[in-house]
């Protein structure tokens, strides 16, 4: 009731709070939180490679990760071996196909090196054969 009359002081009006309507809004807030929570937890997959055994492991050789270097001039390297921009495709083909499981490929590119002829190296690569095209952040220290 908003508003007794009761029997304290006739004609006098005593104003009472309704809580009805104040409990109704908080428990369909209350629904709509907890209906809403779980659809605004974040998910991601992350790929978890398999343990091998000591006998399934590749040879030594295959091991050997393909690094591909963008030098600051532009001139490409595969693993410290110095490429032309022809001969790239090629050579990243022969590479792929001697390893079928393992299709990676690491891009190490100079700060000073022109963006295009990064990108141009990474799209020949896609083409050649990469399935996987990883960056890395900073340069191999010799050791």
């Amino acid at each position: 009731m908003a508003i007794n009359l009761g029997d304290d002081a006739p004609g006098k009006v005593r104003p009472e709070m309704n809580v009805t309507p104040l409990v109704d809004v908080v428990l369909v807030l209350l629904i709509i939180f907890m209906v809403v929570t779980p659809l605004m937890s974040k998910q991601f997959w992350v790929n978890v490679p398999e343990m091998q055994k000591l006998e399934e492991q590749p040879p030594p050789d295959q091991r050997v990760p393909v690094v591909l270097a963008v030098a600051a001039d532009g001139n490409l390297s595969i693993n410290r071996s110095p490429v032309t921009r022809h001969e790239l495709d090629e050579r990243l083909r022969r590479i792929f196909a001697a390893r079928q499981d393992d299709r990676t490929l690491f891009v190490q590119a100079d700060d000073r090196a022109a963006f295009g002829r990064v990108v141009e190296a990474m799209d020949a690569a896609r083409g050649a054969g990469a399935v996987t095209i990883a960056v890395l952040p900073e340069k191999e220290e010799d050791g």
